[in-house]
């Protein structure tokens, strides 16, 4: 109840297109929320609940409230915008959820684009499947990551049709007059923000909705254009590539900066899809041409999708697999939560596997991932493994 009130306020807060009525009247609706979920008890004053939806959420509960995956929450970012992240959490509560309702009938409301993103994703499996072949379903899961967004032509001539529908028209989050940029990770189309200044002065930035692509370098800023010329964006800092084995599947996106692309006549997939299937993919793909380059025999998403990667590695009595599940959520605890709701992997995975930037995860996924007699790392870290049993370099 308190996260949903909070991301409610923040919007209206960070909402700089909606009249003043309107964002107050939101404002005081989710401080009312706010105010009866901590009860008589702890009083909190209309200015000081402002003040918290910049920081950690988890200050907004009283003291003796647990935070669990409010802590270290952040619903409003440094440049003073809405934080897309609480999308992934949102969803990842609706995951849970659903993981838990298969032992218990517990339940809680939704935002619509939550379940419209949950029925995307449904569906897109469901159709993915459908003709139990795995060659077809390699193919169309593939194109979902690959392409992710393109003209309407290339999607045509590179897509199956059993994905064709879950791409549309170019959300107006990502659009500026009538272009957008891919993101130089993804390839899906960034966020486009425009920022007030002193003195009246304004300008726009533009970086991708998954703050881990933007944090790599696909964040840019740009000098607002003359009426019916595109932004020429301007890369803003990028952090220095890691060292040792992360270094195999950092993206190098030295000197890639956007072209604007036009909004007609190109779709892109639906946000829960991209989300889901080419976010997590993108690790999963990286890990599987890395390991191949290096000789070992790997397979992608083996019966069907029981789980993510299959590697062998070494020969005779040294040979071993490694089945693997790629896992990308923006909130470890509740990643965990996951993993002890579904007893471990109902698919025969015996590795967990995270992104290189969520490490800091790992010791939490871990953990509760021995309890069920699972093994945890990071997409590098495996890497690094499966090479060394293989006999070979991974970097």
């Amino acid at each position: 109840m308190v996260m949903a009130a909070a991301a409610m306020a923040a919007k209206a807060l960070t909402d700089t297109e909606q009249s003043a009525e309107g964002r107050l009247g939101t404002l005081l609706d989710a401080y009312g929320r706010v105010q009866a979920a901590r009860g008589p008890a702890a009083p909190l004053s209309f200015g000081r609940f402002r003040a918290l939806l910049r920081g950690d959420l988890a200050r907004l509960l009283p003291a003796a409230v647990p935070a669990e995956e409010m802590d270290g929450v952040r619903l409003i970012d440094p440049d003073g915008d809405f934080d897309e992240d609480f999308f992934d959490l949102e969803i990842e509560q609706r995951v849970l959820m659903r993981a838990l309702a298969k032992t218990t009938h517990g339940g809680r409301p939704a935002s619509t684009r939550t379940l419209e993103a949950e029925m995307d994703q449904d569906r897109v499996f469901t159709a993915l499947r459908k003709r139990m072949d795995q060659d077809a379903y390699v193919h169309g899961r593939s194109s979902l990551i690959r392409m992710p967004a393109g003209s309407d032509a290339q999607l045509r001539l590179s897509l199956p049709s059993s994905v064709a529908e879950f791409y549309r028209p170019v959300c107006f989050d990502a659009m500026w007059d009538r272009w957008w940029f891919a993101c130089p990770v993804c390839r899906w189309p960034m966020k486009v923000t425009v920022h007030g200044g002193r003195a009246g002065t304004r300008t726009g930035s533009v970086r991708c909705f998954h703050r881990p692509h933007a944090t790599w370098g696909a964040a840019y800023s740009f000098k607002l254009p003359d009426a019916g010329r595109p932004p020429v964006l301007r890369p803003q800092s990028r952090p220095a590539a890691p060292a040792g084995a992360q270094a195999v599947l950092f993206p190098d996106l030295m000197g890639q900066v956007p072209e604007p692309v036009p909004v007609e006549g190109h779709k892109a997939l639906t946000r829960g899809v991209w989300r889901w299937t080419t976010v997590p993919g993108l690790v999963e793909i990286a890990l599987f041409d890395a390991l191949r380059e290096r000789g070992l025999s790997v397979a992608l998403w083996p019966e069907l999708d029981a789980y993510d990667l299959l590697v062998t590695a070494g020969q005779g009595a040294g040979r071993a697999e490694f089945r693997i599940d790629v896992k990308d959520y923006t909130s470890a605890l509740l990643l965990a939560k996951k993993i002890q709701a579904d007893g471990g992997d109902r698919g025969g995975a015996e590795w967990l596997v995270v992104p290189d930037y969520r490490e800091s995860s790992l010791e939490l996924v871990g953990c509760v991932a021995g309890e069920f007699g699972l093994k945890a790392a990071t997409a590098s870290g495996i890497g690094e493994l499966i090479c060394k049993k293989a006999g070979v370099a991974w970097q």
